[in-house]
């Protein structure tokens, strides 16, 4: 089969379809995103190799449990071993041994099939469409990132206005938070804005005015710029993975007393249940579909600035 497969660098080539071991679910994808990870990942970040992909929306066409054949699924992306701390503690996803799909020691969905264990599978709503279904994964992620602002006081501000920043923004107002995003794009600010969100210049307004902000601008300086943005006694959370490291003004953590997460996914129930609400539609966060046989051409259009969501049909 053909997949997007990085080493030195990133290439369309013809790999061995994936098959499914006792307790796995060989899938075909039906339709994957290209991530802001997957970008980083071919710039440098943990020096992955192996096919890339982790955002998918398939069917499982082998498996040794029956009742799955024929299931329209989406799929964690981490791997536990089972048998350490984190999985025994019911944290699979830091677990100390994982593998992550199309990450770490998992091929992943830029190809027509992929593998997974069933239990990281979940169910599609007959009723949702592929085009939805794809964006679980990163909605998952951003849902985990907002769960305390539920119980925050006053405007969230999210920090860049890229695919994640966005999901962020629509996943806030759905939940009936007030926000503001800070960005550089016309065209993303307007859709944070028919949202009923606040928009202002990224670099607008570098002053202390948020108890909560949530980081997602994929740079060390977007970082930088998200913690000045956080009063005393404020959280931020941080969901960019970047090629290089970032050095913080510790004192500034110290004296006004900052808390600062780190956020990476996040669980699938409550994002499908939000996309099949239909009170979040990740569709205008869309800027094309290609076919995997064009998945270069792909990545060229999701790196460059102010790019969408690029999917690919396998």
């Amino acid at each position: 089969m053909q997949a997007l497969v990085l080493d030195d660098t990133l290439s369309l080539r013809d790999v061995d379809a994936p098959v499914a071991g006792p307790g796995e679910a060989l899938i075909r994808v039906q339709l994957a995103g290209v991530c802001g990870t997957d970008l980083a990942m071919v710039r440098g970040y943990k020096g992955t190799f192996g096919v890339l992909g982790h955002e998918f929306v398939g069917m499982v066409v082998a498996c040794d449990d029956p009742s799955w054949l024929g299931a329209r699924v989406v799929g964690e992306i981490n791997l536990g071993c089972g048998a350490c701390w984190a999985c025994a503690a019911g944290r699979g996803r830091h677990c100390v041994n994982r593998r992550v799909l199309g990450i770490l020691d998992q091929a992943g969905c830029f190809a027509s099939h992929t593998v997974l264990p069933i239990r990281n599978l979940h169910r599609v709503p007959d009723d949702m469409d592929d085009i939805v279904a794809v964006f679980c994964e990163p909605l998952a992620a951003a849902l985990h990132a907002v769960g305390e602002a539920t119980a925050e006081l006053g405007e969230v501000a999210v920090v860049g206005d890229g695919r994640l920043g966005l999901l962020h923004v629509l996943a806030l107002r759905a939940l009936g938070r007030d926000v503001v995003l800070y960005g550089r794009h016309p065209h993303k600010l307007e859709i944070a804005r028919q949202v009923g969100a606040r928009v202002a210049g990224a670099d607008t307004g570098f002053e202390p005015a948020h108890d909560l902000v949530i980081e997602a601008t994929g740079s060390a300086e977007g970082a930088l710029a998200a913690l000045a943005r956080v009063r005393a006694c404020g959280t931020l959370v941080l969901k960019s993975t970047v090629t290089h490291p970032i050095a913080w003004d510790t004192n500034r953590l110290v004296v006004d007393e900052l808390r600062v997460e780190g956020s990476r996914c996040g669980p699938f129930e409550p994002a499908l249940e939000l996309l099949a609400s239909g009170r979040l539609d990740p569709r205008p966060l869309i800027e094309g579909i290609l076919p995997l046989s064009r998945g270069l051409e792909a990545f060229e259009l999701a790196a460059k600035p102010g790019a969408l969501k690029w999917l690919l049909l396998p």
